[in-house]
């Protein structure tokens, strides 16, 4: 089964097992990726995910609605041949880290930042041993090398699935450190995604809240808790 087909024509969605890992099977036929790659999954409950999403299936596809099948697919067409990159833009992000970036005004959010994001600055420091420099304004400023290497190393060495959901939980978040404190479990996902909005929560409160950010920042949540799902369904 390659690419998405328009409308249900299988009766039963199966997990399957070999030498190779886990596959879904449509009623006999093994489901494959938009690039006709055999859909080849890390884990059982991968597959399992996997496969329920396309039990669930009513009349025709909706590819909104299968999001680990989605984020399967890119791990395999386009996060496993070019690992290195896909890695490198990842890592790239520690260079210029939300957290690392500070308000110089008002004292109320300069508090604030210090309170939620130092914590994850020293956890970085500590497990990882790549401490970083805070600044304020977003005027950019070099992170130490030394430090810069050490993320980029722990990047490198996830695997493709992993790596596909380090992507988005880094990319959403706008912070390599958060995407790290995702994937370790240093927080919960929700309160990592908290940690990420305080700059707009803050606006927020002084403001009023904008319909039109609030329903793009709810989006982006829903996919920042789907990629933390992803990588811990690609490590069960």
């Amino acid at each position: 089964m390659s690419g998405w087909a328009k409308k249900r024509f299988w009766k039963e969605a199966t997990v399957t097992e070999d030498d190779n890992g886990f596959g879904v099977v449509l009623d006999g036929r093994v489901l494959k990726t938009p690039a006709k790659a055999t859909l080849i999954l890390p884990t059982r409950p991968l597959a399992e995910a996997i496969a329920a999403e396309w039990a669930a299936v009513e009349a025709e596809i909706d590819p909104a609605k299968m999001p680990c099948t989605r984020s399967a697919n890119a791990a395999i067409d386009k996060v496993t041949p070019q690992h290195a990159e896909v890695a490198g833009l990842i890592a790239a992000y520690g260079d210029s880290d939300l957290l690392c970036y500070r308000a110089e005004t008002p004292e109320g959010l300069i508090a604030r930042q210090a309170e939620t994001w130092d914590p994850y600055l020293d956890r970085a420091a500590r497990d990882l041993g790549a401490p970083l420099e805070v600044h304020r304004g977003v005027v950019h400023c070099a992170q130490p090398a030394d430090s810069i290497a050490r993320l980029t190393g722990e990047v490198r060495a996830f695997t493709p699935f992993e790596l596909t959901a380090l992507h988005d939980l880094v990319s959403l978040s706008g912070s390599l450190v958060l995407g790290f404190a995702a994937s370790e479990g240093w927080a919960s996902p929700e309160e990592i995604w908290r940690a990420s909005r305080v700059d707009e929560t803050w606006q927020e409160e002084q403001w009023g809240i904008d319909e039109e950010a609030a329903e793009m920042a709810e989006a982006k949540r829903r996919d920042f808790l789907h990629a933390h799902r992803f990588l811990t369904l690609c490590r069960a």
